[in-house]
């Protein structure tokens, strides 16, 4: 998915994306190899025409949008590796708008402006040094440059190129070039940008990166997945085959990653340079991105590369031209490590994302409501709330009434708000959020009327009998069986993995009932009191030495037809519902408990530890984005996309990961006693398990591949 999520920003990308296509840009590179002063010209009459370059100057500029608009144009060019200096260009209008230089802006989107990322030069009476890489610096009319006085102060300034000594380099990205500028002028020849600093041109200049590079990883992945679907070996599609499955899915990964920092760090910066608002967390989310981006744009065309094989690494196909462009941008910014630092440093210091998503009005009509709802529910007391969150259908409002509200995503998210302001916090129904939905769309009114409201009110705990030992991510090879007797069914077999089997009351089960057809379709669902005669559980010990899993043997288990739900073989669609009116939410600022821990670790650590933790909080911070975009999807009318699946993997890496740094970061602390040191080692080993439940990582990038990358079977 591209960086824009509403409909004006998928539009406006994909009118650029077919405007830039249609230059050429591409052979007009391939024509200026090897020369320093490439001729982009004709690129840049339409980058002017379009007004491409100053979408996030002011509007008396030409242009009236915001940074995030820019990101989305320039993921778009960059989709297609316009040439030109476009980066360096609206970095210079972004900040010569700001600070109301009409001139310079209408200057730079007309002549094009190359920029430096630190203040190397010397002023005083005249302006003097030698900047050695001018990004986008050869062959345009202007240049971003900033100096040091005496004091130290940093000051900014935009040049003519016929004011300096440019000399063109020709790089390894063919689509650009840069220059070393020798510059030695009066200094009140010089237009300086007032209030500008090396921090922001750099903060500005990684947002915009970061949207190149998602339109670098978004190409890539998209060509890897064309060539797999058609390109043969074998006698079959190499996209049938797992390992060519799985690095693509890895590339979704990158992508999503890479599409959602972007769009958080042009995102936060609209908040933070309006009145009162918070720059920690437009460099917060830059930093992110800076973690997340360049490195994923370079990863993404290496992976196409090496999905195309040969072709790929032949001069004549492009991808070699993006991953040039990838490699210019991180080698311009910063690696990944780099940009980790700073965002540890960042979360030691106590800055969170803090992302709030704009309900842009369309809350007008139930907040009131619904803080009157929550007011009430707020002033019974504790033991009385969950009740009271039932009665009012607030505990699962996304389902149908009476048991829910059927809201849809604005109003759940006010519930969610008005709830957490008042500090009321909703019981977790475990088990029950996987079974009650399903009784809830395929089950008969006399199955609701017993098990929605006992269910949510806590009267009745589910366990889910579903894996077996020869059935786990493969869960239609399931066998035990359920043979047909009067009034019902008898259950025989073997579940493994269950949960909460010991406490449950009532179990969901999926058993064979006709071992004559395809195994998806001979499955049905039941309803399985974990009371009945028959049933033997038996505690499984987990590496962590708990016992939180169980076998359970069913030795011709009873269960009446009333307790069948949807169609007798009809059960393996049921496995795999879900409510149509999904649950959204809001993201939380916390990093998550081994990240959080991780931080808490962090202090006074040397850039290498500091390093893995950024890492560690840039990915958390990517899991939340992921489901914040997912969230305004939904309030824009739109189904779940590829950021759900992406989240699930992500997070899985994420806490792993995440729990095995803070073992690490324990030193020779890991060996000892100390009570929170085994909660540490605990988690670390708990989250194994997490790459194995629900469906292994490898299965589910292969269901990704298949169900959202169109990859043959």
């Amino acid at each position: 998915m591209p960086i824009g999520i509403t409909d004006e920003h998928q539009a406006l990308s994909e009118s650029l994306r077919d405007w830039a296509k249609g230059l050429g840009g591409i052979a007009l590179a391939r024509a200026a190899e090897g020369t320093a002063s490439a001729d982009f010209d004709e690129v840049w009459r339409g980058v002017e025409e379009y007004g491409v370059a100053g979408i996030a100057a002011p509007e008396p500029n030409g242009g009236g949008g915001t940074l995030l608009d820019a990101a989305v144009a320039l993921e778009a060019c960059a989709h297609e590796l316009l040439p030109g200096p476009l980066l360096g260009s609206a970095v210079a209008a972004f900040h010569a708008g700001a600070a109301q230089l009409d001139d310079v802006v209408a200057a730079v989107t007309a002549g094009g402006c190359g920029m430096a990322l630190d203040p190397v030069l010397e002023v005083g009476e005249r302006l003097a040094g030698t900047v050695p890489v001018v990004y986008d610096g050869g062959g345009t009319a202007h240049l971003l440059v900033g100096a040091r006085d005496r004091d130290g102060a940093e000051r900014w300034f935009v040049l003519g190129a016929e004011q300096v000594d440019v000399r063109p380099q020709v790089g390894p990205d063919l689509t650009r070039r840069v220059a070393e500028v020798q510059v030695d002028i009066d200094a009140g020849e010089a237009v300086e940008v007032p209030g500008l600093s090396g921090a922001a041109v750099r903060r500005t200049a990684l947002t915009l990166a970061a949207a190149e590079a998602s339109g670098i990883a978004q190409w890539c992945l998209t060509t890897a997945v064309e060539y797999a679907k058609v390109r043969e070996q074998f006698g079959a599609p190499i996209g049938s085959f797992q390992a060519i499955k799985h690095l693509c899915a890895q590339m979704l990964e990158t992508a999503e990653a890479v599409a959602a920092t972007a769009w958080d760090a042009a995102a936060s910066a609209e908040t933070a340079l309006s009145e009162g608002g918070d720059a920690d967390q437009w460099a917060f989310a830059a930093e992110v991105a800076g973690v997340t981006a360049l490195d994923g744009a370079v990863r993404a065309a290496q992976d196409c590369i090496q999905v195309l094989g040969g072709i790929g690494f032949t001069f004549e196909h492009d991808a070699h031209l993006y991953l040039r462009r990838a490699v210019a941008l991180r080698s311009l910014l910063g690696a990944g490590d780099a940009h980790a630092v700073a965002l540890a440093r960042h979360a030691v210091a106590g800055t969170r994302r803090s992302v709030r998503v704009d309900l842009d009005g369309q809350d007008q009509d139930v907040r009131p409501r619904v803080r009157e709802t929550v007011a009430a529910i707020a002033a019974r007391p504790e033991a009385e709330r969950r009740d009271a969150l039932v009665e009012a259908g607030y505990l699962a409002p996304h389902w149908p009434a009476p048991y829910g509200l059927g809201a849809g995503p604005v109003e759940q998210l006010v519930i969610d708000e008005e709830l957490a302001a008042a500090g009321v916090a909703r019981p977790d129904i475990k088990i029950a959020g996987w079974a009650v939905p399903t009784i809830l769309r395929h089950g008969t009114d006399a199955q609701r009327e017993r098990f929605v409201h006992a269910s949510l009110r806590g009267a009745i705990v589910w366990c889910q009998l579903f894996s077996e030992p020869g059935a786990g991510s493969d869960l239609a090879s399931l066998s035990t069986r359920a043979e047909r007797v009067e009034g019902g069914w008898r259950l025989t077999g073997q579940k493994v993995w269950t949960s909460l089997a010991a406490e449950a009351d009532w179990a969901i089960c999926l058993a064979r009932t006709n071992p004559d057809v395809p195994k998806h379709k001979g499955i049905t669902y039941f309803l399985v009191d974990m009371r009945s005669e028959g049933i033997d559980v038996r505690p499984l010990r987990e590496l962590t030495g708990d016992a939180l899993f169980n076998e359970v043997f069913l030795d011709g288990v009873f269960v009446p037809d009333e307790l069948v739900v949807g169609e007798v073989d009809g059960g393996w669609r049921l496995a795999r519902t879900t409510l149509a009116n999904e649950r959204v939410a809001m993201a939380s600022t916390n990093l998550g408990g081994s990240v959080e821990r991780a931080v808490a670790l962090a202090g006074g650590r040397g850039d290498a530890e500091l390093a893995r933790v950024g890492h560690a909080v840039a990915l958390s911070t990517v899991c939340a984005l992921l489901g914040v975009r997912s969230t305004l999807k939904a309030l824009a009318g739109r189904g779940p996309g590829a950021e759900s699946s992406v989240a699930k993997l992500l997070t899985v890496r994420n806490r792993q990961d995440a729990s095995e740094l803070v073992v690490d970061l324990l030193g020779p602390l890991a060996v000892t006693d100390d009570p929170q040191v085994r909660e540490d080692l605990h988690q670390s080993q708990l989250t194994r398990c997490l790459s194995i439940a629900g469906g292994t990582t490898q299965v589910l990038r292969n269901v990704a591949a298949e169900q959202i990358l169109g990859l043959p079977r």
